[in-house]
């Protein structure tokens, strides 16, 4: 792709970002306009002083939908690019964020605190804060039972994370058979399939600087990311210590798919058909992918949100099923194709 053409497609990302946000800050029970919309985030940047719209508008524009549509912006981008991260460290196309057993780990920490009332001291901090733990032990069993004699084995890494997360997804199931709590059985399913309804401005700066972080350290490494597409000889010959990047790569991309889960449940299949998107768009220069990445994750889940709310509104359906029913066809188109294959650009 050359910059031209790279340069006019981020541009149109990002102007299709910007429409979206703003469309799904418009859906709901109150009809807002953009104009109010716009009024109202130029009154709070101390730009001009919002004239036409009213408090309860404002309430409701700032308050309570801006804050879930940044939000699922941020998650979709977070979780796309740590998809592409992991299907260049494991050089699987069918791999995601949560191969690590971040997923069913951060699962465990949320049942304990809904179903036992861990953490209860800390209030509404407690769910988020149990989830990021068990995520990050989940992602330390995985690494332990990977490494042997001081070597990652992708083989093992991916054996690992399967049994971890079948381990950890059983605990969690006989949580749910144990409990007496009906209200609480409903919120653990519920948390486990996704949602962005606690979404508030407080709780947006983890997730946001954990994915600026993580983005800027894999674009920096872009180069090492496409020699894994190469094989591991070649990435070895180029100069590429494998071990080191492997850590690296399983470090920053768990520790930002933990934050993300923590503060929105798991959301299956962004991080798993947006590379495939990209490359197919772009071809597999990571320096490419990660940015166009980031970009169609957050235009996906904006709009994935916006169905969440409204097929059952006013009752509000699990993020996850949307993206699951999103994602299941693209999937199986995909494996369909005779010409795809990783890496490639077709």
């Amino acid at each position: 792709m050359t910059r031209a053409r790279f340069t006019l497609l981020i541009g149109a990302l990002a102007a299709g970002l910007l429409a979206s946000m703003t469309f799904a800050v418009m859906v709901g029970s109150v009809d807002i306009t953009p104009s109010l919309i716009w009024e109202v985030l130029f009154s709070k940047l101390g730009i001009f002083i919002a004239a036409d719209a009213s408090k309860a508008q404002a309430v409701i524009i700032w308050d309570i939908r801006f804050p879930r549509i940044v939000l699922a912006a941020i998650i979709g981008a977070a979780l796309a690019i740590c998809g592409a991260a992991i299907q260049a460290l494991v050089k699987n196309s069918i791999a995601d964020p949560y191969i690590l057993g971040v997923s069913s780990g951060a699962s465990v920490g949320a049942a304990s605190v809904i179903l036992l009332g861990a953490f209860s001291m800390l209030g509404v901090y407690a769910i988020s804060l149990a989830a990021f733990l068990g995520a990050i032990f989940a992602v330390m069993i995985v690494f332990f039972l990977a490494r042997v004699n001081g070597r990652i084995s992708v083989i093992r890494l991916l054996l690992a994370g399967i049994a971890v997360s079948m381990v950890l997804s059983a605990i969690t199931n006989f949580m749910l058979m144990m409990s007496k709590q009906q209200g609480g059985i409903q919120a653990v399913m519920h948390w486990m399939l996704g949602s962005l309804a606690g979404a508030k401005w407080s709780n947006l700066g983890i997730p946001f600087f954990s994915l600026l972080l993580v983005f800027i350290l894999l674009l920096m490494n872009y180069r090492q990311l496409n020699a894994l597409l190469l094989g591991e000889e070649t990435a070895a010959t180029l100069g590429v210590n494998l071990d080191r990047f492997r850590i690296f790569i399983i470090l920053f991309v768990s520790l930002l798919t933990g934050v993300v889960v923590a503060v929105s449940g798991s959301i299956g299949f962004v991080g798993l058909i947006i590379p495939h998107i990209v490359r197919m768009l772009a071809g597999s220069n990571y320096k490419l992918v990660l940015p166009i990445s980031a970009l169609i994750g957050a235009i996906f889940l904006v709009w994935a949100d916006m169905a969440a709310r409204m097929v059952l509104a006013p009752e509000e359906m699990p993020i996850g099923i949307i993206t699951a029913i999103c994602g299941c066809p693209f999937f199986i188109w995909m494996l369909r194709r005779k010409r795809y294959s990783f890496g490639d650009g077709e």
